[in-house]
């Protein structure tokens, strides 16, 4: 049995659910086996279950498992190709084992007059041949859409030199057919097409769409009208059923992407590498926050590339360096070939970017036992407010009031981006006996620093890194003013609503920064806001109704506000006081019988 299990499946338990690749690894560090996943977790957790199934090849395999690593990609697809690309680059010894059960797979085009296209798993003499494939879904899946894209027949039909006019089947009349039983295209201009499908499937569809529109273009110079009609309809359908998928790019030649992520606890700077068009291999370097100053990236790269054999003529990272005429100099002196760096905000090299940092986020996902969208948020947040890292205890507050009565705040707690309801806090409100939202907040935040120098309360004795408040810039102001009596420096940011109560920015004591609402920044900050109301509002409630009971008890001669409060002190709730005896409701409001005797009365009609 592996004694590295209660390891690996503690590691396992952190994983992210989205689609990737996994590389097991030996003791020497050695990629012993890759696979693909739909989903990490549950494929990687498999491997490391007590008492699993397995066949005798993968117990074995499991047996030399040291550690993992792993690379997130957006989609199943993604996964597939870059396991194929990986095992063909690293031949892991265990792929080769784990695979022969499986074969390969190929997309065969058939030596007719009128091809077809398949998926095969065998390559005979019968066919042009592409692959080998190391899944059935790749080849199955690439066919089904060259298929749909270019309207080919997938029936059973064996079309020849003499073809009759036949019956059309329902493919041709939903349009997902061109209909050679119609018998109106020639076997010249149907092998036109399959040309065409074929450039699809060796070069992917930006070079197909290339070629397709010169082709559309030549046949509208032409006066072929109804040819470029159904080229136009070709380059639609490739359009929109191409996948966005980043792990072969023919433009990207060889080129690094690098991207960071940050948490309380530490940064993690992942590093895709791409060469001659495709994803070669996934680096990750974790470091302490007290590691790192504010320039850590551009520590990075003289640190990384300067000990590099093979530097690549292109680096794009995800935000500028501010020394980068410096780094290209001393890295060109070191290769002797110039050096492109590049820092793109939109267009096709962000989403290579953002590939990297979700990698690096999920890395600290594991570390911190967060997810990597928890990861993200922080970092966001941080960069929106301006912060020096990530906010690891963040407090809000909201005031909660019926008119001036049951004038009441509550304080939440969000920790690491969850929240900590350990240390919430309710305060009712004592020194305002009007409703005043800027005063009452005042109020609290004082009570709430007096509690940290004077008290021991755990939820009080540590200072936040943030604090939010459930209100515009003059509830910010107000705040700024009380923490500044303590000579505490502590970020203040009032969280603003719309006129239906949703979340709509976040404020400063000036001014407004507006945030995105698909950011992962603007729902926590909406969850924040949403917590904080909710359990403001509950807890004045919960007063409101206390207080509407014990002006109720003080009708009875003898019952006072006082002695009224310690009747529901001390049974809590209605039905309990509505189960208590005289004699018990004497000794607890410290009335005699008679009296006790009027209030049972009153209270089992209430």
């Amino acid at each position: 049995m592996n004694e590295r299990l209660p390891f690996l499946q503690q590691k396992t338990s952190k994983l992210t659910i989205s689609p990737g690749v996994y590389l097991m690894k030996n003791k020497n560090n050695d990629i012993i086996y890759i696979g693909k996943a739909k989903n990490l977790k549950n494929r990687v957790s498999s491997y490391f279950r007590h008492n699993a199934s397995h066949t005798p090849k993968v117990i074995q395999m499991v047996e030399n498992v040291f550690d993992y690593d792993f690379i997130v990609t957006d989609s199943e697809y993604e996964a597939l190709i870059l396991e194929c690309s990986l095992i063909k680059q690293h031949k892991p010894k265990y792929n080769i084992l784990l695979k022969d059960d499986k074969g390969y797979f190929y997309i065969k085009i058939s030596k007719e007059l009128y091809p077809k296209i398949t998926a095969e798993k065998n390559v005979d003499k019968t066919g042009e041949f592409f692959g080998p494939y190391t899944s059935s879904f790749v080849a199955t899946q690439t066919v089904d859409e060259i298929n749909k894209v270019f309207k080919l027949p997938t029936c059973k039909y064996k079309f020849t030199e003499k073809r009759t006019v036949m019956r059309p089947c329902l493919n041709y009349h939903i349009n997902q057919c061109i209909g050679l039983c119609k018998n109106h295209i020639t076997s010249e201009e149907f092998n036109e097409i399959i040309n065409q499908a074929k450039s699809y499937i060796q070069n992917g569809n930006n070079l197909s769409i290339k070629k397709l529109q010169m082709q559309m273009e030549k046949a509208s110079d032409n006066m072929e009208f109804e040819k470029a009609a159904r080229i136009r309809d070709r380059i639609n359908a490739i359009t929109k059923s191409s996948q966005k998928q980043k792990i072969f790019d023919v433009d990207l030649k060889n080129c690094d992407f690098i991207a960071s992520s940050q948490s309380s606890n530490g940064i993690c700077i992942s590093l895709l590498m791409y060469r001659n068009g495709r994803l070669f291999d996934k680096l990750t370097f974790p470091f302490c926050n007290d590691e790192c100053d504010e320039n850590y990236l551009e520590s990075f790269l003289m640190m990384y590339y300067t000990s590099q054999d093979n530097i690549p003529c292109n680096i794009i990272i995800e935000e500028k360096i501010e020394n980068i005429e410096l780094i290209k100099k001393v890295l060109y002196d070191k290769c002797n070939h110039s050096i492109k760096f590049s820092f793109p905000q939109k267009g096709n090299l962000l989403k290579y970017i953002m590939m990297a940092k979700s990698n690096a986020e999920e890395y600290l996902s594991i570390q911190n036992n967060r997810t990597g969208k928890e990861i993200s948020a922080l970092e966001d947040l941080s960069k929106i407010l301006g912060l020096s890292k990530p906010p690891e205890y963040i407090e809000a507050y909201d005031i909660s009031n019926l008119s001036s009565s049951s004038m009441v705040a509550g304080m939440v707690v969000f920790k690491n981006g969850r929240p900590f309801k350990k240390a919430y806090k309710r305060f009712a409100i004592k020194e305002n006996f009007i409703q005043n939202d800027y005063a009452c907040m005042q109020e609290v935040i004082e009570r709430r620093f007096n509690e940290y120098l004077h008290s021991n309360d755990s939820g009080f004795i540590r200072l936040p890194d943030l604090i939010l408040l459930d209100g515009g810039k003059v509830h910010v102001n107000a705040v700024l003013q009380s923490i500044e009596k303590f000579k505490l420096k502590i970020p203040v940011y009032g969280l603003v609503k719309d006129n239906k109560h949703r979340t709509r920015a976040i404020t400063t004591g000036g001014n407004e920064i507006s945030v995105s609402k698909k950011s992962q920044a603007f729902i926590l900050m909406t969850k924040i806001q949403d917590e904080v109301h909710r359990f403001a509002i509950s807890y004045m409630k919960s007063r409101h109704t206390k207080n509407n009971f014990s002006f109720e008890l003080t009708k009875i001669k003898g019952i006072g506000i006082k002695k009224a409060q310690k009747l529901i002190f001390e049974y809590k709730t209605k039905e309990n006081l509505k189960k208590a005896i005289p004699e018990d409701l004497s000794k607890v409001a410290g009335v005699n019988i008679s009296v006790a005797e009027e209030l049972y009365k009153l209270i089992q009609n209430l």
